[in-house]
């Protein structure tokens, strides 16, 4: 069943080809079909495109439809060309001429433009969470080891003292940036596209105003031209927001795999979390953090594909958009997967509190002993002479101490203003306002 079928039939091998992977991947929006659907028709009684009585008939039949597609039980049917197909081809095996209004004032280009939309509404809602509670799981890790010491490295050269607390807040914080990038994708993301049909509007009195409501959007894309336009723009803007993410989280993967390595042995799992070798009976291996930081770089490999696909395309739609859905739907799972993972992994990680005896480390401290003597009234340039000089001469001995007290330093790691930092940007989303959207056209 085609929604443009005519009378003439496919070539197999040309159908084949064309459709592709959409029956598999359209599974990903088919309650999110359905819920346009739903706000679609409410518009259209209200503009008088379908009779007053026969709306609560047609949300009834959505609504069942709904509860099937949220509990895995929605399917494409073979010869069924997507899921904007089938959702209408069992409307009208249930409701007859009913059925086949709702396609009124819309395309499948629209339809599949608001599908898309609300997919990743939702599943960067679930990303967004995700990262919330990494966030909230590194700093209180970084609480925790706030006073123990760890060296810190410039060209994998010993440098200055860090801490374990410094270097836990530190990608808390880098997250709560990326959530910075993805709540500006998610605001585009959150326009309301319906009623732009195939790209250059409808002769019919839509309300387009009545849809963004229904459906909890914060704006619509006024422009039918833009808004088509807009397929393939917006998946390629969130695709970079998850790629920043996954970047902070394969330089957090990078660390620990270096740190759980004997030369360094600064941290550790426990051994239910690492993989063995099959010869060497000693391996403890962080495989959890490698495969993160792997799927972390294949998933900032994202925006390059679809840039590859979208970018030589003039305005209007074209069948190679189709593409898009194959490198961007799967990537919210892989991402929060790794997200989860990570979450787990840091909750149980352990930490070498007594890395600082080895004596390789000693020379860690001659910036705080360069400051020592220009608080003590040396010249900066002298003090480091003089400290250069007791390293070359083998007579440097430091005090292990520190004393930082400056925002953001070992004695004072602002892990609240993190915090708060983080709930600011997370209140900016406004969930809350599409989960009520939501609700009250499931439940009114």
């Amino acid at each position: 069943m085609k929604l443009w079928d005519k009378g003439t039939p496919v070539n197999k091998a040309i159908e084949e080809f064309t459709v592709g992977k959409d029956r598999e991947l359209d599974l990903y929006l088919s309650t999110h079909d359905i819920l346009g659907s739903m706000a679609h028709v409410t518009m259209l009684e209200s503009v008088g495109l379908i009779e007053k009585d026969e709306l609560p008939t047609l949300l009834s039949e959505l609504k069942k439809l709904y509860k099937e597609a949220a509990a895995g039980n929605f399917t494409i049917e073979e010869g069924v060309e997507d899921v904007h197909s089938q959702v209408e081809f069992l409307l009208t095996q249930k409701l007859g001429d009913l059925g086949k209004k709702i396609h009124s004032g819309r395309s499948r280009n629209d339809q599949v433009l608001l599908d898309l939309k609300l997919f990743t509404r939702e599943a960067i809602k679930e990303i967004v969470e995700s990262t919330s509670a990494l966030i909230d799981v590194l700093l209180k890790k970084a609480d925790t080891t706030k006073d123990i010491l760890m060296p810190g490295y410039t060209h994998l050269q010993v440098a200055m003292p860090s801490s374990f607390g410094l270097w836990f807040s530190a990608y808390a914080e880098s997250l709560t940036d990326d959530l910075e990038l993805l709540a500006s994708a998610f605001r585009i993301t959150n326009q309301n596209p319906l009623g732009s049909a195939a790209g250059y509007g409808s002769s019919f009195p839509l309300n387009r105003q009545m849809t963004t409501d229904l459906l909890g959007f914060s704006n619509m894309n006024y422009n039918v031209v833009y808004a088509q336009m807009g397929r393939g723009k917006v998946e390629k803007i969130v695709s970079f927001a998850l790629g920043n993410l996954a970047s902070t989280l394969s330089k957090l993967a990078y660390d620990v795999c270096l740190f759980m390595s004997q030369n360094f042995n600064f941290v550790s799992l426990p051994a239910e979390f690492t993989t063995g070798s099959s010869i060497m009976p000693h391996k403890k291996n962080p495989d959890v953090f490698e495969l993160t930081r792997a799927r972390c770089n294949k998933l900032q490999g994202v925006p390059g594909q679809i840039s590859m696909i979208v970018n030589n395309l003039p305005s209007g739609y074209f069948r190679d958009l189709q593409m898009v859905k194959e490198v961007f739907l799967p990537s919210f799972k892989e991402m929060n997967d790794c997200l989860n993972i990570v979450t787990l992994a840091v909750e149980n990680m352990s930490v070498n509190k007594e890395i600082l005896n080895d004596s390789k480390y000693d020379y860690l401290f001659s910036v705080e002993e360069v400051n020592k003597l220009v608080l003590n009234g040396v010249p900066f340039r002298e003090a480091y002479k003089q400290v250069g000089a007791q390293i070359e001469e083998g007579r440097f001995h430091p005090e292990r101490s520190v004393e930082h007290t400056h925002e953001g330093s070992i004695g004072n790691l602002c892990l609240n203003e993190i915090g708060e930092k983080m709930t600011t940007v997370l209140q900016g989303f406004h969930f809350e306002r599409i989960g009520e959207a939501k609700n009250k056209l499931l439940n009114g």
